[in-house]
């Protein structure tokens, strides 16, 4: 038996240290560092509530929409706010334009690029994935960041700038949008649809979406050409691989849902175990620090009323990230969880088949793409120029609240408490914080602590191939995760 770091990670947002040990080529055991502490929570003690909106956005620098959405949903909830219609569309389509970009990038530019590694030489798609994802160098590289920049005027027009913007308040949105900019909005969102049907999917998008179980996709997968499909040849490669049996989790999955409209998300709300879903229960949230370098709590907490100390000397802490838990039970979430609890049937079928792994998770993430699409192309029409967009109330000076919501990566919660005026309490909980959480008090392992058990290990390897590729199948977001 021995120990290995791997790490630092490439390719990630944030530092992360995974932590291994490997027995007969295999991992068996393993412990997910995150190393950098930065405590936004502990900034915003004392603030204005209304600062929250301009500190948590810059936590992170590719999903900081996320955290302005969370954050107004925080603050409207602690003061009773309500959103005109025209508000929650404006901040479901920036919310999504953020999202979508973030799976556009990690399919393109993070995940990708791992197959073009020289430890997959005798594959027969060796040379043309190399020629296409091979970091820096593939020519997707060029045409993606094209592709996605022209998608990210839509954020120019409706938020103003990106990232950080303060476009997002509890009322909804501070920009109208004027009928001739529903016509610039559309023109947008075609080019980025025209950019996925003729080179991420080299089908329509409604062909894809049609998808509904495993052998229609196989079959969907036989009837065209791989270098004509960027997503087919992931396919491709994850068959040849058997990415399906590669970073499973033990398969309980939760989603807050997003993209409300009138009370109702487009994507529901839920928890998902052993083929059953039930409701979710925001008030079953805890947060156990007992292996993070934190203090000031002896018992798992909800996060009106957890802390966030720094301790680097905790006795048995090897993480800044804490421990949440689902009514004391470990939960994934992302784009997969998402989806399954939605009741996407393709999805549905992968994981009845398989469960939780590296390929499942590709996948939901990528139809995620077409899916939002197209309901965006739907909200731009329901735009109401001339008609309010946001609601300018003003916040109680003692009050609580929490804004739960779903960033490209999974669940993001925040809680806030305020008292005098002033913000008593702001805790976060971020999806990477769920997906890469240390042990708890149980000794009972995270989702990717638990994904990493039996990851084959090569002769000679230094980085794992295999580790990598589950790690990235999280996509995750190491600033959120130590916020």
């Amino acid at each position: 038996m021995s120990r290995t770091i791997v790490g630092p990670f490439n390719r990630v947002e944030g530092d992360l240290e995974v932590q291994i040990e490997t027995r007969d080529n295999r991992v068996s055991n393993a412990w997910v560092v995150s190393p950098m502490y930065r405590g936004f929570e502990q900034i915003l003690h004392g603030k204005d509530p209304r600062d929250a909106l301009i500190y948590t956005p810059r936590i992170c620098g590719i999903c900081s929409v996320s955290q302005s959405v969370a954050a107004a949903d925080a603050l409207a909830h602690a003061s009773g706010i309500e959103r005109p219609d025209n508000g929650e569309l404006a901040l479901n389509l920036i919310h999504a334009c953020e999202n979508l970009a973030d799976h556009f990038t990690h399919f393109y530019l993070f995940f990708m690029p791992d197959f073009a590694r020289d430890i997959y030489r005798d594959q027969p798609w060796f040379d043309d994935v190399v020629s296409r994802f091979k970091a820096v160098k593939g020519r997707a590289g060029a045409d993606v960041m094209e592709a996605r920049a022209g998608f990210m005027h839509l954020m120019g027009i409706m938020a103003g700038k990106w990232p950080h913007t303060l476009g997002i308040q509890p009322g909804g949105s501070t920009r109208g949008i004027e009928a001739q900019e529903k016509v610039r909005l559309l023109s947008i969102l075609a080019g980025f649809r025209r950019y996925l049907e003729q080179q991420m999917f080299g089908a329509p998008l409604e062909e894809v979406l049609a998808i509904g179980d495993r052998v229609q996709l196989e079959s969907w997968l036989a009837a065209g050409d791989p270098n004509q499909s960027d997503f087919r040849r992931f396919l491709q490669l994850a068959n040849d691989l058997e990415l399906h049996n590669l970073g499973r989790t033990d398969n309980r999955f939760m989603s807050y849902g997003v993209y409300h409209r009138q009370g109702e998300p487009l994507f529901r709300s839920g928890v998902w175990h052993q083929g059953e879903i039930s409701k979710l229960d925001p008030a079953s949230i805890t947060e156990d620090i007992s292996h993070s370098w934190m203090e000031g709590q002896s018992e798992p907490q909800h996060p009106f009323h957890g802390v966030t100390l720094p301790d680097a000397d905790a006795k048995e802490g090897y993480s800044w990230c804490k421990a949440p838990r689902l009514d004391g039970q470990v939960v994934e979430v992302g784009a997969l969880a998402r989806q399954l609890i939605d009741g996407q049937p393709l999805v549905r079928d992968l994981v009845a088949d398989s469960g939780s792994n590296v390929r499942n998770r590709v996948i939901a993430r990528a139809l995620e793409i077409p899916r939002v699409l197209v309901e965006m192309e739907q909200w731009v029409r329901q735009l109401k120029p001339k008609e309010p967009f946001c609601n300018d109330s003003g916040l109680k000076r003692e009050s609580e609240g929490y804004g739960l919501t779903e960033a490209a990566r999974g669940s993001l919660g925040h809680w806030v408490r305020i008292k005098n005026g002033r913000i008593l309490n702001y805790q976060i909980v971020a999806p990477t914080t769920w997906n890469f959480s240390p042990r708890d008090r149980n000794g009972v392992s995270g989702p990717l602590e638990q994904a990493l058990l039996g990851a084959p290990i090569r002769d000679g390897e230094k980085e794992p191939v295999a580790v990598q590729h589950i790690v990235r199948s999280f996509d995750p977001c190491m600033v959120c995760t130590v916020h």
